[in-house]
Protein backbone atom coordinates (compact mmCIF):
# COMPACT_ATOMS: atom_id res chain seq x y z
CA UNK A 1 0.00 0.00 0.00
CA UNK A 2 1.45 3.36 -1.06
CA UNK A 3 1.83 6.34 1.25
CA UNK A 4 -0.98 8.16 -0.56
CA UNK A 5 -3.33 5.21 -0.03
CA UNK A 6 -2.41 5.06 3.67
CA UNK A 7 -3.16 8.76 4.10
CA UNK A 8 -6.45 8.40 2.25
CA UNK A 9 -7.36 5.42 4.42
CA UNK A 10 -6.61 7.38 7.60
CA UNK A 11 -8.49 10.38 6.27
CA UNK A 12 -11.47 8.11 5.62
CA UNK A 13 -11.34 6.85 9.18
CA UNK A 14 -11.41 10.44 10.45
CA UNK A 15 -14.39 11.18 8.26
CA UNK A 16 -16.25 8.19 9.68
CA UNK A 17 -16.00 9.52 13.24
CA UNK A 18 -19.35 10.71 14.50
CA UNK A 19 -19.62 13.80 16.69
CA UNK A 20 -19.98 11.81 19.96
CA UNK A 21 -16.98 9.62 19.06
CA UNK A 22 -14.89 12.63 18.08
CA UNK A 23 -15.80 14.34 21.35
CA UNK A 24 -14.69 11.35 23.41
CA UNK A 25 -11.41 10.96 21.51
CA UNK A 26 -10.58 14.67 21.77
CA UNK A 27 -11.39 14.72 25.48
CA UNK A 28 -9.05 11.80 26.11
CA UNK A 29 -6.26 13.43 24.09
CA UNK A 30 -6.57 16.72 26.01
CA UNK A 31 -6.46 14.85 29.33
CA UNK A 32 -3.39 12.93 28.17
CA UNK A 33 -1.63 16.16 27.17
CA UNK A 34 -2.51 17.77 30.51
CA UNK A 35 -1.23 14.73 32.39
CA UNK A 36 2.14 14.80 30.67
CA UNK A 37 2.50 18.53 31.35
CA UNK A 38 1.56 18.35 35.04
CA UNK A 39 3.93 15.42 35.62
CA UNK A 40 6.98 17.41 34.52
CA UNK A 41 9.24 19.16 37.09
CA UNK A 42 8.32 22.44 35.42
CA UNK A 43 4.76 22.12 36.70
CA UNK A 44 4.94 20.09 39.90
CA UNK A 45 7.11 18.91 42.76
CA UNK A 46 8.48 15.41 43.18
CA UNK A 47 5.41 14.38 45.18
CA UNK A 48 3.28 14.51 42.02
CA UNK A 49 3.69 11.34 40.01
CA UNK A 50 2.04 10.25 36.78
CA UNK A 51 -1.06 8.96 38.57
CA UNK A 52 -1.54 12.16 40.57
CA UNK A 53 -1.07 14.19 37.38
CA UNK A 54 -3.64 12.04 35.54
CA UNK A 55 -6.21 12.43 38.31
CA UNK A 56 -5.65 16.20 38.55
CA UNK A 57 -5.76 16.71 34.76
CA UNK A 58 -8.98 14.71 34.45
CA UNK A 59 -10.53 16.64 37.32
CA UNK A 60 -9.51 19.95 35.69
CA UNK A 61 -10.70 19.14 32.16
CA UNK A 62 -14.00 17.84 33.53
CA UNK A 63 -14.17 20.92 35.85
CA UNK A 64 -14.78 18.70 38.85
CA UNK A 65 -12.35 19.87 41.52
CA UNK A 66 -11.66 16.55 43.23
CA UNK A 67 -7.94 16.31 43.94
CA UNK A 68 -5.45 14.06 45.67
CA UNK A 69 -2.72 16.73 45.81
CA UNK A 70 -2.41 20.17 47.37
CA UNK A 71 -2.74 22.60 44.45
CA UNK A 72 -1.03 25.49 46.24
CA UNK A 73 1.95 23.45 47.46
CA UNK A 74 2.43 20.59 44.98
CA UNK A 75 2.10 22.63 41.79
CA UNK A 76 4.54 25.34 40.74
CA UNK A 77 3.39 28.73 39.51
CA UNK A 78 3.57 27.50 35.92
CA UNK A 79 1.73 24.32 36.90
CA UNK A 80 -1.08 26.41 38.36
CA UNK A 81 -1.28 28.36 35.09
CA UNK A 82 -1.50 25.08 33.15
CA UNK A 83 -4.22 23.90 35.53
CA UNK A 84 -6.18 27.14 35.02
CA UNK A 85 -5.87 26.71 31.23
CA UNK A 86 -7.29 23.19 31.48
CA UNK A 87 -10.15 24.43 33.64
CA UNK A 88 -10.96 27.03 30.99
CA UNK A 89 -10.84 24.43 28.24
CA UNK A 90 -13.22 22.13 30.07
CA UNK A 91 -15.44 24.84 31.49
CA UNK A 92 -16.05 26.73 28.26
CA UNK A 93 -17.50 23.49 27.02
CA UNK A 94 -15.46 20.49 25.98
CA UNK A 95 -18.14 19.70 23.44
CA UNK A 96 -18.13 23.28 22.11
CA UNK A 97 -14.36 23.23 21.61
CA UNK A 98 -14.51 19.78 20.04
CA UNK A 99 -17.21 20.86 17.62
CA UNK A 100 -15.16 23.92 16.69
CA UNK A 101 -12.06 21.79 16.06
CA UNK A 102 -14.00 19.21 14.07
CA UNK A 103 -14.29 21.67 11.20
CA UNK A 104 -10.54 21.25 10.62
CA UNK A 105 -10.78 17.46 10.52
CA UNK A 106 -14.06 16.74 8.78
CA UNK A 107 -14.25 18.91 5.69
CA UNK A 108 -17.17 19.41 3.41
CA UNK A 109 -19.85 18.75 5.98
CA UNK A 110 -23.36 19.29 4.76
CA UNK A 111 -26.57 20.45 6.35
CA UNK A 112 -27.17 17.17 8.21
CA UNK A 113 -23.74 17.23 9.85
CA UNK A 114 -24.10 20.93 10.76
CA UNK A 115 -27.35 20.17 12.53
CA UNK A 116 -25.67 17.27 14.37
CA UNK A 117 -22.79 19.51 15.41
CA UNK A 118 -25.21 22.16 16.57
CA UNK A 119 -26.98 19.66 18.80
CA UNK A 120 -23.70 18.68 20.38
CA UNK A 121 -23.18 22.33 21.28
CA UNK A 122 -26.69 22.46 22.74
CA UNK A 123 -27.72 24.92 20.04
CA UNK A 124 -30.88 24.62 17.95
CA UNK A 125 -30.78 25.31 14.24
CA UNK A 126 -27.87 25.39 11.82
CA UNK A 127 -26.06 28.57 12.87
CA UNK A 128 -22.31 28.82 12.72
CA UNK A 129 -20.44 27.08 15.48
CA UNK A 130 -17.53 29.52 15.27
CA UNK A 131 -19.65 32.57 16.10
CA UNK A 132 -21.30 30.76 18.99
CA UNK A 133 -17.94 29.72 20.42
CA UNK A 134 -16.65 33.28 20.12
CA UNK A 135 -19.69 34.52 22.00
CA UNK A 136 -19.15 31.97 24.77
CA UNK A 137 -15.45 32.86 25.05
CA UNK A 138 -15.99 36.63 25.08
CA UNK A 139 -18.75 36.44 27.68
CA UNK A 140 -16.66 34.16 29.88
CA UNK A 141 -13.60 36.42 29.59
CA UNK A 142 -15.61 39.51 30.53
CA UNK A 143 -17.30 37.91 33.54
CA UNK A 144 -14.07 36.30 34.79
CA UNK A 145 -12.10 39.54 34.55
CA UNK A 146 -14.79 41.53 36.37
CA UNK A 147 -14.93 38.87 39.10
CA UNK A 148 -11.15 38.86 39.43
CA UNK A 149 -11.05 42.66 39.67
CA UNK A 150 -13.61 42.71 42.48
CA UNK A 151 -11.85 39.90 44.35
CA UNK A 152 -8.53 41.72 43.99
CA UNK A 153 -9.82 45.10 45.13
CA UNK A 154 -12.35 44.12 47.79
CA UNK A 155 -12.03 40.39 48.46
CA UNK A 156 -8.56 38.98 49.05
CA UNK A 157 -7.32 42.16 50.75
CA UNK A 158 -5.56 40.12 53.45
CA UNK A 159 -2.94 39.04 50.89
CA UNK A 160 -0.18 41.63 51.10
CA UNK A 161 1.79 40.74 47.95
CA UNK A 162 0.01 42.40 44.95
CA UNK A 163 1.17 39.74 42.48
CA UNK A 164 0.06 36.90 44.74
CA UNK A 165 -3.29 38.59 45.35
CA UNK A 166 -3.81 39.17 41.62
CA UNK A 167 -3.13 35.52 40.79
CA UNK A 168 -5.37 34.32 43.64
CA UNK A 169 -8.20 36.57 42.40
CA UNK A 170 -7.81 35.48 38.76
CA UNK A 171 -7.44 31.76 39.54
CA UNK A 172 -10.46 31.62 41.85
CA UNK A 173 -12.53 33.67 39.40
CA UNK A 174 -11.69 31.19 36.63
CA UNK A 175 -12.41 28.25 38.90
CA UNK A 176 -15.71 29.69 40.15
CA UNK A 177 -17.13 30.68 36.75
CA UNK A 178 -16.23 27.29 35.33
CA UNK A 179 -17.77 25.53 38.34
CA UNK A 180 -14.46 23.76 38.94
CA UNK A 181 -13.98 24.22 42.69
CA UNK A 182 -10.18 24.22 42.60
CA UNK A 183 -8.59 26.49 45.18
CA UNK A 184 -5.04 27.54 45.94
CA UNK A 185 -5.48 26.82 49.64
CA UNK A 186 -5.96 23.44 51.28
CA UNK A 187 -8.96 24.70 53.25
CA UNK A 188 -10.67 26.03 50.10
CA UNK A 189 -12.45 29.29 51.12
CA UNK A 190 -12.98 28.55 54.82
CA UNK A 191 -10.93 31.58 55.84
CA UNK A 192 -13.44 33.81 54.02
CA UNK A 193 -16.56 32.27 55.56
CA UNK A 194 -17.72 35.64 56.95
CA UNK A 195 -16.40 37.78 54.10
CA UNK A 196 -19.46 39.13 52.30
CA UNK A 197 -17.65 40.24 49.12
CA UNK A 198 -15.83 36.94 48.57
CA UNK A 199 -19.01 34.95 49.21
CA UNK A 200 -21.12 37.13 46.91
CA UNK A 201 -18.64 37.25 44.02
CA UNK A 202 -17.91 33.50 44.07
CA UNK A 203 -21.62 32.64 44.26
CA UNK A 204 -22.50 34.98 41.39
CA UNK A 205 -19.72 33.53 39.23
CA UNK A 206 -20.89 29.99 39.96
CA UNK A 207 -24.51 30.76 39.12
CA UNK A 208 -23.66 32.69 35.95
CA UNK A 209 -21.41 29.91 34.72
CA UNK A 210 -24.01 27.27 35.47
CA UNK A 211 -26.94 28.98 33.74
CA UNK A 212 -25.72 28.10 30.25
CA UNK A 213 -24.98 30.07 27.11
CA UNK A 214 -28.55 30.05 25.82
CA UNK A 215 -29.86 31.67 29.01
CA UNK A 216 -27.04 34.21 29.13
CA UNK A 217 -27.60 35.15 25.49
CA UNK A 218 -31.35 35.47 26.03
CA UNK A 219 -30.91 37.71 29.08
CA UNK A 220 -28.29 39.84 27.33
CA UNK A 221 -30.52 40.27 24.30
CA UNK A 222 -33.44 41.42 26.42
CA UNK A 223 -31.17 43.83 28.32
CA UNK A 224 -29.97 45.34 25.04
CA UNK A 225 -33.61 45.79 24.00
CA UNK A 226 -34.23 47.86 27.10
CA UNK A 227 -36.09 45.13 28.97
CA UNK A 228 -38.56 44.59 26.12
CA UNK A 229 -39.34 41.22 24.64
CA UNK A 230 -40.30 37.87 26.09
CA UNK A 231 -37.79 35.43 27.52
CA UNK A 232 -37.87 31.93 26.10
CA UNK A 233 -39.49 29.09 28.00
CA UNK A 234 -36.08 27.51 28.48
CA UNK A 235 -34.67 30.68 30.09
CA UNK A 236 -37.66 31.17 32.37
CA UNK A 237 -37.61 27.52 33.41
CA UNK A 238 -33.86 27.54 34.13
CA UNK A 239 -34.05 30.74 36.20
CA UNK A 240 -37.08 29.55 38.15
CA UNK A 241 -35.63 26.10 38.87
CA UNK A 242 -32.23 27.53 39.80
CA UNK A 243 -33.68 30.00 42.31
CA UNK A 244 -35.97 27.33 43.75
CA UNK A 245 -33.11 24.87 44.26
CA UNK A 246 -30.92 27.52 45.88
CA UNK A 247 -33.72 28.47 48.27
CA UNK A 248 -34.53 24.84 49.16
CA UNK A 249 -30.85 24.06 49.70
CA UNK A 250 -30.26 27.13 51.87
CA UNK A 251 -33.26 26.62 54.14
CA UNK A 252 -32.72 22.87 54.23
CA UNK A 253 -29.05 23.04 55.21
CA UNK A 254 -29.65 25.77 57.79
CA UNK A 255 -32.43 23.79 59.43
CA UNK A 256 -30.91 20.30 59.25
CA UNK A 257 -27.52 21.37 60.57
CA UNK A 258 -29.02 23.60 63.29
CA UNK A 259 -31.81 21.30 64.49
CA UNK A 260 -29.65 18.18 64.29
CA UNK A 261 -26.83 20.07 66.01
CA UNK A 262 -24.25 19.76 63.29
CA UNK A 263 -20.71 20.09 64.58
CA UNK A 264 -19.83 23.17 62.51
CA UNK A 265 -23.06 25.14 62.71
CA UNK A 266 -23.10 25.08 66.50
CA UNK A 267 -19.99 27.30 66.52
CA UNK A 268 -21.47 29.90 64.14
CA UNK A 269 -23.77 32.84 64.73
CA UNK A 270 -27.15 32.80 62.98
CA UNK A 271 -25.97 35.26 60.33
CA UNK A 272 -22.94 33.06 59.61
CA UNK A 273 -25.16 29.98 59.51
CA UNK A 274 -27.41 31.47 56.83
CA UNK A 275 -24.46 32.75 54.78
CA UNK A 276 -22.71 29.38 55.01
CA UNK A 277 -25.91 27.52 54.13
CA UNK A 278 -26.50 29.81 51.13
CA UNK A 279 -22.93 29.40 49.90
CA UNK A 280 -22.98 25.62 50.24
CA UNK A 281 -26.38 25.43 48.55
CA UNK A 282 -24.97 27.27 45.54
CA UNK A 283 -21.65 25.46 45.44
CA UNK A 284 -23.22 22.01 45.90
CA UNK A 285 -24.70 22.29 42.43
CA UNK A 286 -21.37 21.36 40.75
CA UNK A 287 -19.00 24.11 41.95
CA UNK A 288 -17.12 22.36 44.77
CA UNK A 289 -15.91 25.26 46.93
CA UNK A 290 -16.56 25.15 50.65
CA UNK A 291 -16.51 27.67 53.49
CA UNK A 292 -16.91 25.03 56.20
CA UNK A 293 -14.82 21.94 57.01
CA UNK A 294 -16.10 18.97 55.05
CA UNK A 295 -16.00 15.52 56.59
CA UNK A 296 -18.40 12.72 57.32
CA UNK A 297 -18.29 13.69 61.00
CA UNK A 298 -18.76 17.45 60.65
CA UNK A 299 -21.99 17.27 58.60
CA UNK A 300 -25.17 15.46 59.64
CA UNK A 301 -26.50 12.61 57.53
CA UNK A 302 -29.60 14.60 56.62
CA UNK A 303 -27.39 17.47 55.44
CA UNK A 304 -25.28 15.11 53.34
CA UNK A 305 -28.41 13.57 51.80
CA UNK A 306 -29.72 17.01 50.89
CA UNK A 307 -26.41 17.95 49.28
CA UNK A 308 -26.34 14.65 47.38
CA UNK A 309 -29.70 15.59 45.86
CA UNK A 310 -28.50 19.06 44.90
CA UNK A 311 -25.28 17.65 43.40
CA UNK A 312 -27.13 15.05 41.35
CA UNK A 313 -29.41 17.70 39.83
CA UNK A 314 -26.52 20.04 39.08
CA UNK A 315 -26.47 23.06 36.76
CA UNK A 316 -28.29 23.84 33.51
CA UNK A 317 -27.76 22.68 29.90
CA UNK A 318 -24.93 24.40 28.07
CA UNK A 319 -23.40 25.64 31.34
CA UNK A 320 -20.07 24.91 32.94
CA UNK A 321 -21.55 22.56 35.55
CA UNK A 322 -22.56 18.93 35.53
CA UNK A 323 -25.38 16.83 36.93
CA UNK A 324 -28.53 15.69 35.16
CA UNK A 325 -29.46 19.41 34.70
CA UNK A 326 -32.24 21.59 36.05
CA UNK A 327 -34.40 21.28 32.92
CA UNK A 328 -34.31 17.49 33.19
CA UNK A 329 -35.78 17.64 36.68
CA UNK A 330 -38.31 20.25 35.57
CA UNK A 331 -39.45 18.03 32.69
CA UNK A 332 -39.82 15.02 34.99
CA UNK A 333 -41.78 17.05 37.54
CA UNK A 334 -44.04 18.38 34.80
CA UNK A 335 -44.60 14.85 33.50
CA UNK A 336 -45.50 13.70 37.01
CA UNK A 337 -47.94 16.58 37.40
CA UNK A 338 -49.57 15.81 34.06
CA UNK A 339 -49.92 12.15 35.07
CA UNK A 340 -51.59 13.08 38.35
CA UNK A 341 -53.99 15.40 36.51
CA UNK A 342 -54.82 12.74 33.94
CA UNK A 343 -53.39 14.67 30.99
CA UNK A 344 -52.02 12.96 27.89
CA UNK A 345 -49.52 15.75 27.20
CA UNK A 346 -46.80 17.33 29.32
CA UNK A 347 -47.45 21.06 29.69
CA UNK A 348 -45.15 23.69 31.22
CA UNK A 349 -46.40 27.27 31.47
CA UNK A 350 -49.05 26.74 28.80
CA UNK A 351 -46.54 25.15 26.42
CA UNK A 352 -46.70 21.50 25.40
CA UNK A 353 -43.38 19.67 25.76
CA UNK A 354 -42.35 17.17 23.11
CA UNK A 355 -42.42 13.48 24.02
CA UNK A 356 -38.81 13.26 22.86
CA UNK A 357 -37.77 15.76 25.53
CA UNK A 358 -39.55 13.80 28.26
CA UNK A 359 -38.06 10.51 27.05
CA UNK A 360 -34.60 12.08 26.99
CA UNK A 361 -35.10 13.35 30.55
CA UNK A 362 -36.12 9.88 31.69
CA UNK A 363 -33.18 8.31 29.87
CA UNK A 364 -30.65 10.74 31.36
CA UNK A 365 -31.99 10.26 34.89
CA UNK A 366 -32.15 6.46 34.78
CA UNK A 367 -28.78 6.05 33.08
CA UNK A 368 -27.16 8.44 35.56
CA UNK A 369 -28.69 6.69 38.57
CA UNK A 370 -27.54 3.29 37.36
CA UNK A 371 -24.06 4.59 36.58
CA UNK A 372 -23.64 6.17 40.03
CA UNK A 373 -24.89 3.01 41.74
CA UNK A 374 -22.40 0.90 39.79
CA UNK A 375 -19.62 3.33 40.74
CA UNK A 376 -20.57 3.09 44.42
CA UNK A 377 -20.78 -0.70 44.23
CA UNK A 378 -17.30 -0.98 42.70
CA UNK A 379 -15.72 1.39 45.23
CA UNK A 380 -17.47 -0.40 48.10
CA UNK A 381 -16.19 -3.76 46.86
CA UNK A 382 -12.65 -2.43 46.37
CA UNK A 383 -12.62 -0.77 49.81
CA UNK A 384 -13.66 -4.00 51.51
CA UNK A 385 -11.03 -5.89 49.52
CA UNK A 386 -8.37 -3.38 50.64
CA UNK A 387 -9.48 -3.70 54.26
CA UNK A 388 -10.89 -0.15 54.40
CA UNK A 389 -14.14 -0.67 56.29
CA UNK A 390 -14.18 2.85 57.80
CA UNK A 391 -16.03 4.38 54.83
CA UNK A 392 -19.78 4.51 55.25
CA UNK A 393 -22.08 3.87 52.30
CA UNK A 394 -23.32 7.46 52.42
CA UNK A 395 -19.74 8.77 52.24
CA UNK A 396 -18.97 6.59 49.21
CA UNK A 397 -22.24 7.57 47.52
CA UNK A 398 -21.48 11.24 48.20
CA UNK A 399 -18.02 10.90 46.64
CA UNK A 400 -19.32 9.06 43.55
CA UNK A 401 -22.05 11.62 42.88
CA UNK A 402 -19.54 14.42 43.49
CA UNK A 403 -17.34 12.92 40.77
CA UNK A 404 -20.11 12.06 38.30
CA UNK A 405 -21.87 15.42 38.70
CA UNK A 406 -18.46 17.17 38.46
CA UNK A 407 -18.96 18.87 41.83
CA UNK A 408 -15.66 18.32 43.59
CA UNK A 409 -16.86 18.34 47.20
CA UNK A 410 -15.06 15.73 49.28
CA UNK A 411 -15.78 14.34 52.74
CA UNK A 412 -12.23 13.06 53.15
CA UNK A 413 -12.59 9.89 51.10
CA UNK A 414 -10.92 10.52 47.72
CA UNK A 415 -7.29 10.75 48.83
CA UNK A 416 -7.63 7.61 50.99
CA UNK A 417 -8.95 5.41 48.19
CA UNK A 418 -6.79 2.95 46.30
CA UNK A 419 -5.85 3.41 42.66
CA UNK A 420 -8.69 1.19 41.45
CA UNK A 421 -11.32 3.22 43.30
CA UNK A 422 -9.74 6.49 42.19
CA UNK A 423 -9.82 5.09 38.65
CA UNK A 424 -13.57 4.57 39.04
CA UNK A 425 -13.88 8.24 40.01
CA UNK A 426 -11.78 9.18 36.96
CA UNK A 427 -14.20 7.40 34.65
CA UNK A 428 -17.14 8.92 36.51
CA UNK A 429 -15.79 12.45 36.07
CA UNK A 430 -15.18 11.93 32.35
CA UNK A 431 -18.59 10.38 31.71
CA UNK A 432 -20.36 12.98 33.82
CA UNK A 433 -18.74 15.90 31.98
CA UNK A 434 -19.37 14.56 28.49
CA UNK A 435 -22.87 13.38 29.30
CA UNK A 436 -23.99 9.81 29.86
CA UNK A 437 -26.16 9.68 26.73
CA UNK A 438 -23.42 11.13 24.50
CA UNK A 439 -20.92 8.54 25.68
CA UNK A 440 -23.39 5.68 25.29
CA UNK A 441 -24.22 6.99 21.83
CA UNK A 442 -20.52 7.01 20.88
CA UNK A 443 -20.08 3.41 22.07
CA UNK A 444 -23.30 2.22 20.47
CA UNK A 445 -22.51 3.83 17.12
CA UNK A 446 -19.04 2.29 17.17
CA UNK A 447 -20.47 -1.18 17.77
CA UNK A 448 -23.58 -1.08 15.58
CA UNK A 449 -23.02 1.72 13.09
CA UNK A 450 -24.55 -0.07 10.09
CA UNK A 451 -27.63 -1.14 12.05
CA UNK A 452 -28.20 2.45 13.22
CA UNK A 453 -27.90 3.70 9.67
CA UNK A 454 -30.49 1.15 8.50
CA UNK A 455 -32.92 2.11 11.24
CA UNK A 456 -32.53 5.80 10.42
CA UNK A 457 -33.29 5.11 6.78
CA UNK A 458 -36.14 2.64 7.17
CA UNK A 459 -38.06 4.48 9.92
CA UNK A 460 -39.61 1.22 11.10
CA UNK A 461 -42.88 1.53 13.00
CA UNK A 462 -44.31 -0.95 15.50
CA UNK A 463 -47.84 -1.74 16.75
CA UNK A 464 -48.82 -0.25 20.11
CA UNK A 465 -49.86 -2.16 23.18
CA UNK A 466 -50.69 -1.02 26.72
CA UNK A 467 -48.47 -1.82 29.70
CA UNK A 468 -49.69 -1.67 33.29
CA UNK A 469 -47.48 0.41 35.66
Amino acid sequence: MSLNEVLQHRHGRHRRLTVPQFTVVTGLLVILLGTLLLATPLCSTSSVGLWEALFTATSAITVTGLTIIDIGKDLTGFGQIVLAAMILAGGLGLMAITTFLQGFVVRGTGLRQRIDRGRTLDEFGVGGVGSTFRGIALTAALVILIGAAVLYGYGFTDIADPAERLWAALFHSISAYNNAGFGLWSDSLERYRSHGVVNAVVMLLIVMGGLGWRVTSDLTGRLMRGGRGRLSLHTRLVLRTTLLLIAIGTVGLALTESLNKGEIFLTLSWSERWMTALFQSVTARTAGFNTMPFSIDSITESGILLMVTLMFIGASPGGTGGGIKTTTVAALMAATRSTLRGRDAVVIRNREISDKVVLRAVGITMASLLFVLVMTLLISFASNFDGRDDFTFLAMLFTCISAFATVGLDVGVTAQLGHFSQGVLLVGMFVGRLGILLLLSAIWEALTREQIHMHRQNRIGYPREDLYV
